[in-house]
């Protein structure tokens, strides 16, 4: 079966750093897109970032700068780097996958199209790891 699994969350304090991981299996990771979401207490879930199945990345403009994501192929494992973190990253972190085909756009790259991942295209998706950033 499909699994998504996220490791790696855990509080920090505001200013640190913490790498989140995605393990996949059970589908054809190199003909997928994946992408990284989040969802605070009592707000809506919004996109993070995506990385294509060529390594094109696209970037929500509030962690730009900030989050890198980034595809280890051989293991089937894609990366959320955050960096320079404040209690506004506070969230419960979601990476998902969508087939590539449907994802068409994210190859284009942002100077073209800036971010485009909708989370509606994606397929399969992890239970999430909490990440608190303390202040």
């Amino acid at each position: 079966e499909v699994q998504l699994v996220e490791s790696g969350g855990g509080l920090v304090q505001t200013g640190g750093s913490l790498r989140l991981s995605c393990a996949t299996s059970g589908f054809v990771f190199g003909d997928y897109a994946v992408g990284w979401f989040r969802q605070a207490p009592g707000k809506e879930r919004e996109g993070v970032g995506c990385v294509s199945n060529n390594n094109t990345t696209t970037y929500v403009d509030s962690v730009r700068g900030r989050f890198t994501i980034s595809r280890d192929n051989p293991h089937n494992t894609v990366y959320l780097q955050m960096n320079s973190l404040g209690p506004e990253d506070t969230a419960l972190y979601y990476c998902a996958a969508g087939p590539q085909r449907v994802l068409i756009g994210l190859n284009l790259g942002e100077s073209t199209l800036g971010y485009n991942c909708p989370s509606n295209d994606m397929d399969y998706w992890g239970e999430g790891t909490l990440v608190t950033v303390s202040s």
